[in-house]
């Protein structure tokens, strides 16, 4: 028998670079709010780096949602791995603003020339999240770059 519903699919977004700065550079770029904001082009509000502690990010709305983007930290292993949920949308919105409930990891480790640095954003259900996950995909690969340019402004 075959099931006439449509199905759903889950896709990922990874973004793998090798920063020239060491791990220690990189997570400070990760976890210090100033810092998210200039690499991320987001205001964030309330970040910290502790299990448990909620925050969040804004950015331009769209129907019927503010454009909020609700956090919450998972994991946070000092200068090795961050993990954080990443939720927004309104389940009214088709497209730009559709519902999106995901999960960001960090995964740092030590390369030959500095740090690699390893982002997956995972969860974006299929077809619904379409929209974000095209432009979120093409975001994110000049994002993680950005990231090693702002810690290494941080050192000068």
């Amino acid at each position: 028998m075959k099931d006439a519903a449509p199905k759903s699919d889950t896709q990922d977004i990874v973004v793998d670079e090798v920063l020239p700065h060491a791990p220690e550079t990189i997570w400070n770029a990760l976890t210090q709010g100033e810092l998210i904001t200039r690499w991320l082009g987001m205001p964030t509000s309330g970040f910290e780096p502790v299990v448990g502690k909620r925050f969040t990010f804004k950015t331009t709305p769209a129907g019927a949602w503010d454009g909020f983007i609700q956090c919450q930290v998972l994991e946070a292993v000092p200068n090795e791995r961050l993990v954080y949920t990443w939720q927004g949308g309104h389940e009214g919105n088709v497209g730009y603003g559709s519902r999106l409930e995901t999960v960001v990891t960090w995964v740092l480790s030590k390369a030959e020339n500095g740090t690699r640095l390893r982002l997956v954003h995972s969860g974006f259900v299929l077809p619904q999240n379409d929209t974000a996950f095209r432009n979120m995909s093409s975001g994110w690969k000049k994002v993680v770059p950005g990231i090693g340019a702002i810690a290494g402004e941080k050192l000068r």
